[in-house]
């Protein structure tokens, strides 16, 4: 999509430069401050396979143009469905109502603003049918029963999705951004002596149709199986406080949740995270860095622009222990007087931007994961978090763990489920004691959701050992 023409993203949305420039003019006629145009063109494919038959599939488009309008640090929005002089004039007016002077405005010069591309696929998913999808979705079915006898039931989903975004803004700039999801999900249930368990297993990323290769196929039917199996040698450990040893990859959603959220813009700015006093102050060991990062190729979290016209970057939040940065989208950058991070981001045309987070992990640290087991007398190998909970002012969150193994006198023994932990987010990070080589990026369909609104996300992490935390099981 590198090589797209303007002109061509204009007959998409049916718009020209001197609608755009005339709907921002109107926009900031009582005197707001900022003003850009978010325009949509969102098609998302569902497909499924249930009882070893595709039975389901739908297709969504999403389209139409949100106007906001910045005076100080309020915000006025409106947003249309259709997108025309008509109905984007009076969305414009309804946005400027946040201000309440009056003034006229001259007619903007807009210049396209190229930015880089960091998820180039060769086939756009307009360009796949089904008939391409539904074997994809058989041979990963026909893997997971061929896996393992016990096997009794999958079920398998298929999503791809083609988002194309274009922001005008009130300081010149145009911009474009084609943006590809692919999203494969599968779960299965097992049954061994009447004991039935379930479990599931995602891979998604900014890709095309060739990313799903058989090997990839392959490696989500085995992790599926594998993770629903083990849970029949599964225990529930005895509660209390004990060492916790997080495995690499999707265990940062703990990262994420506990410690990512304080560190958004908004929620300083309005002094309601932990982290409001402690810029430029040490939060954890010095071999502890943790970055948000949009730039990392065909990751779920990755963006070309944010949804505020800002280019993406990678930012460091900790770097040695030292918190350096927030999440800033514009509105929180110029509160604080800084550069926005390229943070602000949106579900949809419908959605005012708020400060997210992209890819956030933990840079791989000195230490080898065996190393860290070995270190850990009794305690916790936690592989795989779900159905957590934050506050975010606090810090305070639990999380179920939805799979790991006992570490007793250095070593893995049993697997182990329902298992809740309970700590907080700041104190998590102050007891990360080591912090292992072995980064990995987790693969899942993961979703962040904030103020009512979900965007797609990422993260990682290196094994880590956590000090000290609460896990709850049963006595």
């Amino acid at each position: 999509m590198k090589n797209i023409k303007l002109k061509n993203l204009f007959n998409l949305f049916e718009i020209d430069n001197n609608l755009i420039s005339k709907t921002i003019s109107t926009a900031l006629e009582k005197g707001g401050d900022y003003c850009d145009l978010y325009f949509q063109n969102r098609t998302v494919n569902y497909i499924a396979l249930e009882d070893k038959s595709v039975n389901r599939a739908h297709t969504n488009i999403d389209f139409g143009v949100g106007i906001r309008v910045i005076k100080g640090a309020q915000t006025g929005y409106s947003f249309t469905e259709e997108i025309s002089p008509k109905s984007m004039k009076l969305a414009a007016q309804t946005a400027a109502n946040i201000a309440n002077e009056t003034k006229k405005i001259s007619p903007y010069e807009l210049k396209i603003h190229k930015i880089s591309d960091y998820y180039p696929i060769k086939t756009q998913w307009g360009h796949v049918n089904i008939e391409q999808k539904i074997p994809i979705l058989k041979t990963i079915n026909e893997k997971v029963f061929s896996l393992d006898n016990r096997v009794i039931k999958s079920n398998i989903m298929f999503m791809d999705e083609s988002n194309c975004i274009l922001i005008a803004s009130s300081d010149g700039r145009i911009s474009f951004d084609f943006q590809p999801m692919a999203t494969i999900a599968a779960s299965c249930t097992a049954e061994q002596k009447g004991k039935k368990e379930q479990n599931s297993f995602s891979i998604s990323g900014r890709e095309d149709i060739n990313f799903f290769t058989p090997s990839i196929l392959e490696h989500l039917a085995k992790e599926t199986v594998n993770q629903t199996v083990k849970l029949f040698d599964a225990i529930k450990p005895k509660p209390g406080e004990m060492e916790i040893v997080m495995a690499s990859g999707s265990s940062g959603i703990l990262l994420h949740e506990a410690i990512g959220h304080g560190m958004e813009a908004d929620f300083n700015r309005k002094k309601t995270s932990i982290f409001s006093d402690k810029i430029n102050k040490q939060v954890a060991e010095k071999f502890v860095s943790i970055v948000d990062d949009g730039t990392i190729p065909h990751i779920r979290g990755s963006i070309n622009m944010d949804d505020e016209n800002i280019d993406t970057e990678k930012t460091f939040l900790v770097k040695n222990g030292i918190l350096k940065s927030y999440l800033y989208d514009r509105i929180n950058a110029k509160y604080f007087k800084v550069k926005p991070t390229g943070n602000g981001r949106r579900q949809s045309f419908r959605y005012a931007p708020i400060p997210r987070m992209r890819n956030t992990y933990m840079l791989p640290g000195p230490h080898k994961k065996e190393e860290i087991i070995r270190s850990v007398k009794q305690g916790l190998y936690a592989e795989s978090f779900s159905n957590g909970q934050v506050l975010i002012g606090a810090g305070d969150f639990t999380f179920y763990v939805k799979s790991g193994f006992l570490i007793e006198n250095g070593k893995l023994t049993f697997p182990v489920k329902d298992i809740n932990i309970i700590g907080n987010g700041p104190d998590v990070l102050s007891n990360v004691v080591m912090v292992g080589c072995d980064f990995k990026m987790a693969e899942g369909a993961w979703t962040c959701g904030k103020d009512g609104q979900n965007v797609p996300v990422s993260m990682g992490l290196p094994t880590i050992k956590v000090s000290s935390i609460t896990v709850g099981g049963v006595k």
